[in-house]
């Protein structure tokens, strides 16, 4: 969803137009009230006299200055900024419409408070009528598009329960009843048992079991999970402390919720919760910038830039098609990199080809030649490279397509770099903590000499350190030391 702020500035900067619209449409509708003769009256009532021309537009923009925060406040009042896809379409209308009426109203009442009857009263009418018309069509067009990304499964929250069998039953059939399934869906669910042997009792109903509470690291990053839910019994709960420590570590979004609360049959007192639509009583523990502006931001820069830079570079694309398909005919322009990102999501990405066909099939007889320690496999003089492929690796060009799966939302401008099927399969448990953010085209390892980078755990060692560190600050700074970076062909 679009943080309160951005709907804030996208309201004003509705505004900005509708009064812009309302100045240039002063004077010829000004003319046409003339030219009905009926409403001569009503035109002189509405506006003074004005000649063919209207004065300065910023004789006037204090009128839009004054009352763009009076709508803001009145919309957030009224409309609940954070809540658009809740609405009711004539909720939405009705908040539209009253907001530029209400502020324009306050307007006007201290002009005749302090008698100044030489200002337009057309101009603020037209104002008003096309301040609600802007923000009723924005607003309108907010929904339907939500709307339509919820239904695609867009903001599924997916989500892993643990406790004993018969508080997670609780918890599941809450779910079930009380939340739809286009925000919700549960993936399955853990036993806190300490043995095999003991979980593998009473199953719950409908909802897969995946093993033991003790096993949650091993799982967090191979399933999508977006939340935990850990059923706190009514007695024993030894094994919380290592559901929050994985959670913890992994960035995932825990709650623990008392089963007692669950079972109680109270008829006066309510367990308090504003926590969207789950509505369980509940201890919340969030990894930092949880849904915050800050990450919003990010990519809302991440696919600016993107664009800008897969439009620009559209005659470059053109020439890098051409070398490759003139030196190498036998070849596809681009190579389909098949790897896993956030959370540990597989996804496609492509890359201007730089191998030759059977790359893949000859890895293993060059394994003895790998210059990096641990899974990931590098060498510096790669036989298997094109005399074309060493000239874009040299720059980065081949990563140029990259762009594409920023815009798609897979990866960001910086991140760490995502992982292939083979190499996450010998990672360390600590090791798969890099996938839980979003995997990006350059980062800190990019930047301080990748080619004299031995270690693949000194490698995760600095993606852990951006992700520790990480500010919007951050990200500039290292998009900036990446132009150099491939300014000076440090590629390989």
């Amino acid at each position: 969803m679009i943080p309160r702020l951005f709907i804030w500035i996208a309201d004003a900067l509705v505004l900005l137009v509708a009064f812009l619209l309302a100045y240039i449409s002063l004077v010829p509708a000004q003319r046409l009230l003339v030219d009905a003769g009926a409403f001569e009256n009503l035109w002189r009532a509405l506006s003074p006299p004005m000649p063919g021309e209207p004065p300065p537009v910023l004789e006037f923009v204090w009128m839009a200055v004054a009352s763009t925060p009076i709508v803001l406040f009145f919309m957030e009042l009224t409309g609940r900024n954070d809540n658009i896809l809740k609405q009711s379409v004539l909720r939405i209308l009705a908040s539209s419409l009253f907001a530029p009426i209400f502020g324009v109203s306050i307007i006007t009442l201290v002009l005749f408070a302090r008698k100044q009857v030489d200002q337009s009263r057309l101009l603020m009418f037209l104002f008003a009528l096309y301040g609600a018309g802007g923000l009723a069509m924005f607003r309108l067009g907010l929904k339907v598009y939500f709307s339509r990304r919820r239904a695609a499964g867009c903001y599924v929250k997916n989500l892993l329960l643990i406790g004993e069998h018969g508080g997670v039953t609780l918890v599941a059939n809450h779910v079930r009843e009380r939340c739809p399934d286009t925000e919700y869906r549960m993936l399955g669910y853990l036993h806190i048992a300490p043995t095999f042997e003991d979980s593998t009792g009473e199953k719950v109903q409908d909802l897969p079991y995946l093993g033991r509470a003790s096993e949650l690291g091993k799982l967090l990053i191979h399933l999508p999970v977006n939340e935990v839910l850990a059923v706190l019994p009514q007695s024993g709960a030894d094994w919380l402390q290592t559901v929050i420590r994985e959670c913890d570590y992994f960035r995932i979004g825990l709650r623990i919720i008392p089963e007692v609360l669950l079972a109680a049959d109270m008829k006066d007192l309510q367990a308090i919760s504003h926590l969207e639509v789950l509505h369980i009583p509940a201890l919340v523990l969030k990894p930092p910038h949880w849904n915050s502006d800050a990450l919003f931001l990010k990519r809302v820069f991440d696919v600016i830039v993107s664009v800008a830079f897969l439009v620009a570079l559209v005659p470059v694309f053109f020439l890098i098609a051409l070398a490759i398909k003139i030196t190498t005919p036998q070849l596809p322009v681009f190579y389909p990199w098949r790897v896993i990102g956030y959370k540990g999501k597989p996804f496609t990405g492509y890359k201007f080809t730089t191998m030759v066909a059977d790359a893949d099939d000859r890895k293993s007889s060059l394994m003895a030649l790998n210059e990096m320690t641990g899974p990931v496999f590098k060498i510096k003089d790669d036989p298997r490279v094109t005399p074309l492929g060493r000239f874009l690796r040299k720059y980065s060009l081949n990563e140029l397509p990259q762009f594409w799966s920023v815009v798609k939302g897979d990866m960001s401008l910086v991140g760490p770099r995502p992982a292939g099927p083979h190499e996450l399969a010998r990672y360390d448990l600590w090791h798969k903590r890099k996938l839980s953010i979003r995997p990006g085209i350059t980062c800190l390892w990019q930047v301080r000499g990748r080619n004299k980078i031995s270690s693949f755990d000194d490698w995760v060692k600095m993606d852990l350190e951006y992700m520790e560190k990480w500010s919007l600050w951050l990200d500039f700074t290292i998009l900036l030391r990446t132009v150099w970076v491939v300014i000076r062909g440090t590629g390989s």
